[in-house]
């Protein structure tokens, strides 16, 4: 089984009673929304991540104001060949972040195609992923640990 490690930074922009989010394609192909930011490049810092993710696929600059807490995900896909089966692990670095300038627009050639600003109160209506949700948890709760309770802590590998 092949394993795989994503490492990735996401903002969670909030003003004015609004959040921003970017939307992307799902893999059966409706769009659905997602938080700005993306995937490591390798030898990047996390910090410099975020703000180059956000400003690709929103075109805002921020600054990075603080940080939310880190979700991390496993699954396991079951494939054919090819591609194989694979054991994939997502680690996501969720920062606040303050836009401090330039204009929304939309990313050319990536891997989303539309920004835009909702009312915090309208998103459980839109079709999104789970990190916009912990996300917004992360930002409302500020768990001193960057941990949501609810979230199962991982075994060790020693335990039985």
């Amino acid at each position: 089984m092949r394993r795989k490690l994503r490492v990735a930074a996401y903002a969670v922009c909030v003003r004015d009673g609004q959040i921003l989010l970017a939307r992307s394609p799902a893999p059966d192909g409706r769009p659905e929304w997602v938080l700005p930011g993306g995937g490591m490049e390798h030898g990047e810092d996390p910090y410099d991540t975020v703000r180059r993710e956000v400003a690709e696929e929103t075109g805002y600059r921020i600054e990075v104001t603080g940080l939310l807490g880190i979700d991390s995900s496993r699954h396991v896909f079951p494939g054919g060949r090819p591609p194989r089966r694979t054991d994939h692990h997502g680690v996501r670095i969720v920062y606040e972040g303050e836009i401090t300038g330039g204009e929304l627009r939309y990313e050319v050639g990536g891997s989303t195609d539309l920004a835009a600003w909702h009312d915090l109160a309208a998103v459980p209506a839109l079709t999104r992923i789970r990190l916009v949700d912990t996300a917004l948890r992360l930002w409302r709760e500020r768990p001193p640990h960057g941990r949501l309770a609810d979230r199962p802590v991982p075994r060790q590998m020693n335990e039985e």
